[in-house]
């Protein structure tokens, strides 16, 4: 009998549902939030209260796409952090009560752990590419910023990570100091994509092993544009397809030149990337550069599974309820979560 596995997403302000057969996707629904861009950010009260009214008909539309019914499921997996406690209390409530009302069992799930396992993600008429185990992954997100071998679907280890602000926040403290709107990656992104990565230079960290830090390159960026503004008060203007692409251009570097150090260091030739960031053009188009000149296998993931989705959450569920894992309900979900 196939395990047909309903996933539910609602760790930000993205509400989503998917239904995966054995591994493979039948449906994959998102409801986005427009309301934070005029906040500049995410607001946790309007995510919450956007994801009570959304879940129900997102659930209802994912089950419609994958032609199943609720009573043909096998298991509910949700996300149960990190993330915005109250839109993570919208989804865990909902996979609880669904649950009871199936009397089938639930999966919670670490959010990271779905980015980390969407190239698993197996869709009909698309050839299967994944990676093997070992593989490494650079995880990259608002949030997070992280490499990661993966010796199984449940087995990670973290070999560095951000030791202040993730690389994805400095892709968004970059747009808000350009003025140029939130969320910044895209901005940032499609600016990069017009100018000069070479024209500008910021500073770099220097931290040992195979941590990170960005905190220190956003401060370069902000005194450096606060000084050439009093100089010159349209160099913001006329230089800002420049100044996202050398500031781009300096984020890959940091992200790249650790990584590279890592695949060094454990001989692990597969490499994949995972995370909202993962969308970045720049990034992927330097990942696969790296990998043929150094020999490696490189996995991307599709663009729509970069961002939170449903889809990543229902795969990494599978698995653990492959392993026999079962939630109780009295679980709770959490901001943060320390292991995966």
């Amino acid at each position: 009998m196939a395990d047909l596995i309903l996933g539910i997403e609602s760790s930000c302000d993205d509400t989503s549902a998917a239904v995966i057969r054995d591994g493979w996707l039948l449906s994959n629904v998102i409801a986005s939030q427009d309301v934070h861009r005029a906040f500049g950010g995410v607001v946790p009260e309007l995510a919450s209260r956007a994801h009570e009214q959304n879940i129900v008909p997102v659930v209802s539309e994912a089950l419609s796409r994958a032609g199943v019914q609720a009573a043909d499921l096998t298991a509910i997996a949700f996300t149960r952090g990190p993330g915005l406690l109250g839109s993570l209390l919208v989804g865990t409530s909902f996979a609880k009560g669904l649950g009871v009302a199936l009397d089938i069992p639930i999966v919670m799930v670490n959010h990271l752990q779905g980015h980390i396992l969407a190239n698993f993600i197996r869709q009909p008429e698309v050839p299967v590419q994944e990676p093997s185990f070992p593989y490494l992954c650079l995880l990259v997100s608002g949030g997070n910023s992280q490499i990661v071998r993966v010796n199984g679907p449940l087995e990670y280890e973290i070999l560095g990570q951000t030791i202040d602000d993730a690389v994805g926040e400095a892709f968004d403290k970059c747009s808000k100091m350009l003025g140029l709107g939130y969320p910044g990656g895209p901005v940032i992104d499609r600016l990069a994509a017009q100018g000069d990565p070479k024209r500008f230079r910021f500073a770099k960290p220097h931290i040992p092993g195979l941590d990170y830090s960005f905190s220190g390159i956003k401060t370069s960026l902000l005194y450096f544009v606060r000084d050439e503004m009093a100089k010159d008060p349209q160099f913001l203007e006329n230089n800002k397809e420049d100044l996202c692409a050398s500031f781009q251009k300096a984020l890959i570097d940091i992200l790249m030149d650790k990584l590279v150090l890592a695949a060094r260091q454990t001989g692990i030739r597969d490499v994949t990337i995972g995370g909202g960031v993962s969308a970045n053009s720049g990034l992927r188009a330097r990942i696969e550069a790296e990998g043929r000149r150094r020999g490696w296998r490189t996995f991307l993931p599709p663009l729509k599974f970069t961002t939170d989705n449903a889809a990543m959450i229902a795969i990494a569920g599978y698995y653990h309820y492959l392993a026999g894992e079962r939630t109780p309900l009295d679980v709770a979900p959490v901001s943060r979560m320390a292991d995966f």
